[in-house]
């Protein structure tokens, strides 16, 4: 069940850029009365009777493209759209089914010359209908089940990557501190806190200063660490001088 989201967001896309396709073809050939037209037959393709699709599809390529990082709720969300776009798709394939030349009426205006219906459906002696309105009707059907199944199915899916993990991440200089256990008396002095160069750049750019927390533990010493190099302070210049008087 977990693996199911990538299975789903395949799926998915298949079924948008089947939506499209039928969209792409013809639906209906109309034939005209040749005493009133010029032409004898007219096609009338998906982008003439359901102009809708198109925008249908490319939400729903978007919307199974957003699940790939959405969290939970937003999943709950993307599907419950996802199952309304399916029966949106539904909805207008059958209502141009049920009447091609209404559906068709401004191609077969653009030839006749006429844009009333009334006079459309007078100049049309007969319809042929192809496949690609039950392809695009059948499209619909299943984006909806497909939102459907994403309701039941998102539950068990992980939710979205982090850029960066929570304070007690392994790694992170506070999991550091929990690992390392409570230090008290000379020792809490004495020991040397070990820096992550990359952990106090998250925080100068979070605008958090990363020295803050050892000036009020009073540890003046620190370690910076970059990768497997250690790097000591350079502030021991009165340590020199010193060394030079012994000399």
């Amino acid at each position: 069940m977990k693996r199911s989201r990538p299975l789903v967001v395949v799926i998915g896309l298949l079924v948008a850029g089947l939506v499209m396709l039928s969209w792409t073809q013809t639906w209906f050939t109309v034939h005209l009365d040749h005493t009133a037209a010029v032409v004898k037959t007219v096609d009338a393709d998906g982008a003439t009777v359901v102009p809708q699709y198109t925008a249908v599809a490319i939400a729903s390529l978007a919307l199974f493209l957003a699940m790939t990082i959405a969290g939970r709720v937003v999943r709950v969300v993307l599907a419950v759209v996802q199952v309304l776009l399916g029966v949106a798709v539904v909805v207008s394939g059958v209502t141009a089914l049920s009447d091609p030349v209404a559906a068709a009426r401004s191609a077969i205006g653009s030839v006749a010359g006429v844009s009333d219906l009334g006079a459309v459906r007078r100049v049309v002696t007969g319809v042929d209908v192809s496949l690609w309105p039950v392809v695009g009707i059948i499209g619909g059907v299943l984006a909806a089940l497909l939102g459907v199944a994403v309701l039941f199915l998102q539950r068990s899916w992980p939710g979205p990557s982090r850029k960066y993990g929570d304070a007690a991440t392994p790694g992170s200089a506070t999991a550091a501190g929990v690992a390392g256990g409570p230090a008290s008396g000379a020792d809490a002095v004495r020991r040397p806190v070990v820096r992550d160069a990359v952990v106090d750049w998250d925080d100068l750019s979070a605008g958090v200063d990363p020295t803050a927390g050892d000036a009020a533990a009073g540890q003046p010493d620190t370690l910076d660490t970059v990768g497997s190099t250690e790097r000591r302070p350079t502030g021991g210049a009165s340590d020199n001088e010193e060394h030079r008087e012994q000399h």
